[in-house]
């Protein structure tokens, strides 16, 4: 397969015509959203925060993500359901957190990813998505949708678990894997055929995506495009990974990290330029975000501190970029701490179909498009595994308001970060905060019992 270059003359036609089509079209909602508007729901894998242009970095080129951001709202205090992946897609099929559903690792847990000089024994915890749960593709279909997944699903090796087992019409590309053995077709995915030798994994799933909005566009359609990139292994098209080489530094650890970006990117703007050419750009509200923080070893997760498998900022925090044409502004920032499940419920929310307060764990973030706030005090994380480069502490995390607080379930000790004032979490300020350490801690324990969360017992050393 010829491998054009992204600044080749037709590609970069078509990035300048999708930027100045959100110029001219989306600089100003329409008068009304769609009643039934088509949800085109984009994840990355182990995008960090700091991995697009838009975000803030200087050497990651990112057009079409950029140009989205432009056209709606961009959230700077985003942040995935969890540090690891599975988790986190989990909380989003579902709405339900990854304590509630007991899936809290990214697969199954075992003693590969336990250290031998651990203090706790982490609880089991399910790796495959229960059928006895209600998803969010199962509730769009029965809301007369068409459903399509393209990409990585990692909720269950057996085939009875994938996608088109949990309310997909189409599935290409979701199985067990938590990556695909190669970017490059053969990919070796069970569930994505081989087609053309060379071709590059996220531009076939960008090419199944669009063939599905071209079958489906008559019908509300329900499309999550879950790429695996940019998860290991590190591969990337060469004209892509060349304008990275001499690069490195502040903002990119590798040349080929810097490819898979772009390939990502160069993907996502073929499918969003599909929208306004079937004329639906309008009515299709769009979700672009990733499943948790970079790795540390891939990604240049600063000013944020370590990343995917910690607590700390680097491993949950995360882009988010919504836009909802109809309801949402273009070329907003939103500073509000929301969390994945909270888009479970709005997209749930954006096609009235109904769900009880009790199937929730997240709230609709159509309030904020209005100019209000939501009516929520914290959002909670639980992490009480160790990650697979085994160098973290297994914990719980509340964010409430400017304060983050860590609670380690090794000592039971905390860790309470102003994170509005000190980003980066360098200073620990539970001792001189002993007060709202106490508060928060207590509210995080008792939505862990609230959530029958699992907790990790201790060893005797």
């Amino acid at each position: 397969m010829a491998r054009q270059s992204f600044l080749g003359s037709g590609l970069m036609r078509n990035v300048l015509f999708f930027l100045f089509a959100c110029s001219t079209l989306c600089a100003h909602p329409v008068a009304q959203a769609a009643e039934k508007p088509h949800v085109l729901f984009i994840m990355t894998d182990d995008m960090g925060w700091m991995d697009l242009h838009c975000q803030g970095n200087s050497v990651l080129r990112t057009p079409n993500i950029d140009a989205l951001a432009k056209a709606g709202v961009r959230f700077t205090n985003a942040y995935a359901a969890s540090t690891v992946c599975s988790p986190t897609r989990a909380a989003i099929m579902t709405g339900h957190a990854p304590a509630r559903l007991h899936i809290t690792q990214h697969g199954a847990d075992g003693k590969h990813f336990w250290p031998d000089d651990r203090l706790v024994q982490p609880p089991s915890t399910q790796h495959e998505l229960p059928h006895e749960t209600t998803t969010v593709a199962e509730r769009f279909k029965s809301a007369g949708y068409a459903t399509g997944f393209f990409g990585k699903w990692h909720l269950g090796r057996d085939e009875k678990f994938w996608p088109e087992h949990h309310g997909f019409d189409v599935n290409k590309g979701g199985c067990g894997f938590g990556v695909p053995p190669t970017y490059f077709d053969p990919y070796r995915i069970p569930s994505l055929s081989p087609r053309e030798e060379g071709e590059y994994l996220t531009d076939r799933l960008a090419d199944e995506a669009i063939d599905f909005l071209r079958r489906e566009h008559d019908n509300p359609m329900f499309v999550c495009l879950w790429t695996y990139n940019p998860h290991y292994p590190f591969e990337a098209p060469e004209e892509l990974t060349q304008h990275f080489i001499g690069k490195e530094g502040p903002g990119l650890k590798n040349p080929i990290y810097g490819g898979q970006i772009e390939a990502t990117d160069r993907a996502i703007g073929r499918v969003l330029k599909e929208l306004y050419s079937l004329g639906i750009e309008e009515e299709t509200l769009v979700i672009f975000t990733s499943d948790n923080g970079g790795w540390s070893g891939a990604a240049d997760n600063r000013p944020l501190r370590e990343g995917k498998g910690y607590l700390y900022e680097g491993g949950i925090r995360v882009p988010l970029i919504i836009r909802w044409p109809g309801v949402t502004q273009s070329d907003v920032v939103d500073e509000t701490p929301v969390i994945s499940m909270d888009l479970t419920a709005t997209v749930l929310d954006a096609a009235a179909i109904p769900a009880a307060a009790d199937e929730l764990d997240g709230v609709s973030l159509r309030p904020l498009f209005a100019g209000n706030q939501l009516e929520r005090e914290a959002i909670f994380f639980h992490y009480p595994h160790f990650a697979f480069h085994k160098s973290n502490r297994p914990g719980s995390a509340i964010r409430s308001g400017r304060y983050k607080l860590i609670l380690r379930h090794d000592d039971d000790s905390v860790e309470l970060f102003d994170v509005m004032e000190d980003l980066s979490e360098t200073k620990n300020v539970a001792e001189s905060h002993p007060e709202i350490a106490d508060r928060l801690k207590k509210r995080l324990t008792n939505w862990l019992k609230q959530t029958d969360a699992g907790i990790p017992t201790k060893l005797d050393r």
